[in-house]
């Protein structure tokens, strides 16, 4: 807050900033609400299905896109969490066919890596590292039974991947009041979603049939993708940091 700016102002100024971000969000929370009412059959694999579900991230995009331009600065956080949802949109894709599968975790791996990227490596906690590299060994050990051919590899890579993720935006979270970050938060939450959502998948598609998969892991997903992009909305470590002083 300005130190020139009144309570009663900068309460007014924050819902009016709310208000402005919840519109811009509309077009995303009315195609995830069109592809729960479609639930296209999956075993339809055609055009018309792809564009369905990836419009979500298609409309985080311009969320991105639109929230960057209206704050007058296109951060280069901002611009990697959009090189990440393009790669997620491709992913989506891709995964509305069988027979790209593969292609479909190749992209999901580039969406992981552009959002580590823009997570940064500060500070490290390796804390939260053992424990997510310790569940990514112990997941994948129950799962590798089940894997064959270049799948062997590909698992293991990918979630390596996903959790080198999640380790990074759960390194930026602090809950100490003089340092918590909203965003921060938010890209947390969204990277806990994330994983939840390919391990569902994973077991799903690899392992046995689990009842309302589909279900759970699309509404992680588009969970997911929602708090990365409105990660966005916080202020840059820089300027946060210096507030805090």
């Amino acid at each position: 807050m300005d130190i020139l700016e009144t309570p009663s102002r900068y309460k007014k100024s924050s819902l009016t900033n709310v208000r402005s971000t919840i519109s811009k969000l509309l077009p995303f929370l009315v195609t995830v609400c069109n592809y729960f009412v479609l639930w296209i059959p999956i075993s339809e694999p055609s055009l018309y299905n792809a564009v369905i579900k990836c419009l979500p991230i298609i409309c985080l995009k311009f969320f991105v896109v639109v929230y960057s331009i209206g704050s007058g600065k296109f951060s280069s956080y901002a611009k990697k969490i959009l090189l990440g949802l393009a790669f997620s949109a491709a992913g989506d894709v891709c995964l509305v066919w069988p027979e790209y599968f593969q292609l479909g975790m190749v992209m999901f791996g580039l969406a992981h890596i552009m959002y580590t990227i823009a997570f940064g490596f500060h500070p490290l906690n390796i804390r939260v590292f053992i424990i997510l590299a310790l569940f990514c060994a112990t997941f994948y050990s129950l799962t590798f039974p089940y894997l064959s051919g270049p799948f062997i590899y590909m698992v293991a890579g990918y979630s390596m991947l996903i959790s080198t993720m999640a380790w990074r935006a759960l390194s930026r979270l602090k809950l100490a009041s003089h340092s918590f970050s909203w965003a921060n938060m938010s890209a947390a939450l969204g990277s806990i979603s994330f994983m939840i959502s390919d391990c569902v998948l994973a077991v799903d598609k690899f392992c046995f049939p689990l009842s309302n998969a589909r279900a759970i892991i699309m509404s992680t997903y588009y969970g997911a993708q929602f708090l990365i992009s409105l990660s966005i909305t916080g202020q840059p470590q820089d300027d946060f940091m210096w507030k805090s002083r």
